[in-house]
């Protein structure tokens, strides 16, 4: 084979699924828009996450700036030499990272220490077949950290919360899926999809509940059993009112797909991949001798790119504009306090990004700046530095917050800090924190890190580099960065209260379906 022309191949496949959303998964949001009610913020979240799906394709950017663990599944005909084709792979990986299209988000899991490049032990994953075609086939998954923390598993029997105890058979199986969903509320950038497996051990179970995410969207499973349950869990999880983001909505599940295996008679899995509504997965065919791309994968049916016409556009500016509240960095406490859950507000002047890292750093030390009223940003970004030696954001979106959670209000207090942007939400500590000193927690939209690199507009300096580019403090200038209050200073919490109003809803399926 032309490994050289092979690795071409692979970059390229992974370009465009870092930058590209397939088909299906675009037909999928397209109908998720048209559900939702004008003027929600759930619509408001869409709205944001397809023009981000628009700019992604036109610059050839990152839809999400958490472009996730690389797992590459790969089918050889017999005879082909595979340790070729890691290396390929390996080499794509790296030019990939280097250009921007992946962030390095490979760390030792001792040290700490980021490799730069998304190579380390064990990464990027391969896992290969042999088939007997002449072609190879290789399908690539990129999927982020904060819906990856959402994959659960279930041990039958178990009781469930809202649902009661699910037993080893089809209806605990239900039961099971549906609280997945529940549990996953917004940090897992909903609109999701789901990979269940069913049966097997622990790992091996999670192995096929991955694999699903695998399947397009537009299948029908081969068993009827799973095929009726696949409708019946995407029927009635957007029954929930969880909805995009977790702001409570229409769309909360966009896809579920159920693979099963046989298990041993002491353990019966069930487990859970969820995949968030960026969900970027490709493939393609290769010829075995070129190593050029016959044909790409996941490309059947419409195509919906996503350009507003002039009109939709200004709409959305008027939209945009109508009831929001401007913040000039740094905030006084009584800015803050004037807040309230559910507005809307756009952000000038700067901000610091602080993620893991940055979190347990300010824990034991000082800051590296006076963050005296200032705003951190939960935000690890795809980061690149021109001939000049000028640092430029390729893309920026938030990442899951609660991972702070065990920091974050002591440092609010501790730095003066009175604005946390992130996703998903936090916990009670951070709410008590919030009231007592004068906080705000903004949830802007999850996987829009186009639409939030637009906001940017220059990197003012950055400190702690020892951390890796995503972790590192990153001094951002924004203007018009947009984000809604969910947890204010008087005690309130719109993710506590979807949270409670979805466990109302989810017990309404307990009763038993699947006789």
């Amino acid at each position: 084979m032309n490994i050289e022309k092979f690795q071409e191949s692979m970059y390229k496949l992974v370009v465009d699924t870092s930058t590209k959303l397939p088909k299906d998964v675009r037909r999928a949001v397209k109908r998720a828009k048209e559900q939702e009610s004008a003027g929600t913020r759930a619509a408001m979240s869409l709205a944001t996450i397809t023009n981000n799906i628009k700019m992604a394709d036109d610059q050839v950017s990152p839809i999400c700036q958490d472009t996730g663990l690389p797992t590459f599944k790969i089918k050889t005909p017999v005879g082909v030499n595979q340790l070729e084709i890691k290396t390929a792979i390996k080499n794509a990986i790296v030019l990939a990272t280097k250009e921007g299209k992946l962030r390095p988000n490979s760390v030792d899991s001792l040290t700490g220490e980021n490799s730069g490049d998304n190579l380390g032990a064990g990464l990027p994953v391969m896992k290969f077949d042999q088939w007997e075609k002449d072609y190879i086939e290789v399908r690539l998954i990129l999927k982020g950290g904060g819906c990856e923390n959402k994959n659960i598993q279930y041990s039958l029997p178990c009781e469930l919360d809202g649902l009661g105890r699910a037993g080893r058979d089809l209806d605990g199986i239900r039961k099971c899926i549906m609280h997945s969903v529940y549990q996953a509320q917004g940090q897992g950038c909903s609109a999701g999809f789901l990979g269940v497996g069913i049966g097997g051990d622990r790992s091996s179970g999670y192995d096929l509940a991955k694999e699903q995410l695998f399947r397009s969207l537009d299948d029908v499973n081969p068993n009827e059993d799973l095929a009726r349950l696949e409708e019946y869990v995407l029927e009635n999880a957007n029954k929930l009112g969880i909805g995009t983001m977790g702001f409570g909505g229409e769309a909360t599940l966009l896809g579920c797909k159920i693979g099963v295996m046989n298990r041993i008679p002491a353990s019966f899995y069930v487990s859970v991949a969820y995949n968030c509504w960026a969900f970027r997965r490709m493939g393609v065919s290769v010829d075995s001798v070129s190593g050029e791309i016959n044909e790409w994968m996941y490309q059947e049916g419409e195509f919906i790119d996503f350009a507003q016409t002039e009109a939709e556009k200004k709409t959305a500016a008027a939209a945009a504009s109508e009831g929001v509240i401007t913040l000039q960095a740094p905030i006084s406490e009584e800015q803050i306090r004037s807040l309230k859950v559910g507005d809307v507000v756009q952000i000038n002047g700067m901000m610091y990004t602080g993620r893991d890292a940055i979190h347990k750093y300010l824990s034991d030390h000082d800051a590296p700046i006076d963050l005296n009223g200032q705003v951190i940003y939960h935000c690890g970004p795809v980061m690149l530095k021109d001939k000049e030696g000028t640092w430029h954001v390729k893309a920026a979106g938030p990442t899951t917050s609660i991972r702070e959670e065990p920091y974050q209000g002591e440092i609010m207090k501790k730095f003066g800090i009175r604005a946390v942007i992130g996703k998903g939400g936090m916990g009670p500590k951070t709410l008590a924190a919030l009231s007592e000193h004068g906080g705000v927690y903004l949830n802007a939209i999850g996987g829009a890190a186009q639409y939030y690199a637009d906001c940017i507009k220059s990197v003012e300096g950055v400190d702690l580099m020892q951390f890796g580019i995503p972790e590192a403090m990153w001094h951002l200038k924004v203007e018009g960065f947009t984000a809604v209050v969910t947890m204010d200073s008087h005690g309130n919490s719109l993710h506590a209260d979807v949270d409670k109003s979805s466990l109302e809803k989810l017990a309404q399926f307990k009763d038993r379906v699947y006789k």
